[in-house]
């Protein structure tokens, strides 16, 4: 059987490619800033802030992974970087002989504490000083209606 495929039109194509572009070049230019001013990767700087989300700074391998939306191969060998550079450690986990937990070092949190107020004047520099409040509330309105979407579909 033949599946018809759902072009875009016109007008969708215009702002999936602009949103593509967008998120590209923001995030090749927030990345670059990140290494130069803080030495950290984009990478790092995620793993660094969803360690400093959760209570006692410790997260499981696979949720971090999964919230990160990363192979497990991939989070495997970040993570092992980054324990050479002393910012997380690998923590057995007791209930789960199989199990693990990422937890953030000092050294971590001194790295993003440092980097964040830089990060967050990038952010504003590049983004947020050029769309309106308005823009920002149906911004945040999609993007929350799509990543429900997308949660909801992985389950």
């Amino acid at each position: 059987m033949e599946e018809t495929v759902r072009w875009l039109t016109p007008e969708e194509q215009l702002a999936w490619r602009g949103f593509v572009r967008l998120h590209e070049r923001l995030g090749g230019r927030l990345g670059r800033q990140l290494q130069t001013e803080s030495n950290m990767s984009s990478a790092d700087f995620a793993v660094l802030v969803e360690l400093t989300d959760v209570p006692e700074g410790r997260q499981r391998f696979l949720d971090l992974a999964q919230s990160l939306e990363w192979e497990k191969s991939r989070m495997s060998h970040h993570i092992s970087r980054m324990a050479k550079r002393g910012l997380v450690k690998r923590e057995e986990c007791p209930e789960d002989g199989r199990g693990a937990f990422v937890v953030i070092t000092d050294a971590g949190r001194e790295a993003i504490e440092a980097a964040a107020p830089r990060h967050v004047e990038a952010v504003r520099a590049l983004f947020l000083d050029h769309v309106t409040p308005a823009e920002l509330r149906v911004l945040a309105d999609i993007s929350d209606r799509v990543v429900g979407k997308l949660d909801e579909d992985s389950s």
